[in-house]
């Protein structure tokens, strides 16, 4: 059955040939020149794209990796200042609270010594 359905378009192409037979028969032929030119060589291209590439990618990522580190440090080091100068802040007052409560103190003591010296 197969046979059947393509038989006619087998038929259609022997008498396109036959029609044609300049088509049908046509030959491949080159002139002097032509050959001249195919024997020379072509020049030999290095292959050094995936080369550039590669280092393109690797510069480009290097450099990427670098921004977002510099980023990340550059943000640690804030909160860390920021945290730092809480702490030194902090301090600070409790120095000052440390220094009234001693100055209170030296005060009372003075006060007494000139009690007991009147006695």
């Amino acid at each position: 059955m197969a046979s059947r359905l393509l038989t006619p378009t087998l038929r259609s192409t022997r008498a396109i040939s036959t029609c044609t037979p300049s088509l049908a028969l046509r030959s491949f032929h080159s002139s002097p020149a032509s050959l001249a030119e195919a024997a020379t060589p072509l020049p030999i291209k290095k292959p050094y794209g995936a080369f550039k590439s590669g280092f393109f990618g690797f510069f480009l990522g290097s450099t990427l990796a670098g921004v977002g580190t510099y980023y990340y440090v550059l943000e640690e080091y804030k909160v860390s200042n920021e945290l730092l100068t809480e702490d030194i802040y902090r301090l600070q007052a409790s120095v000052q609270r440390t220094h009234t409560y001693v100055q209170g103190l030296e005060e009372k003591f003075d006060e007494l010594q000139r009690e007991r010296k009147k006695k």
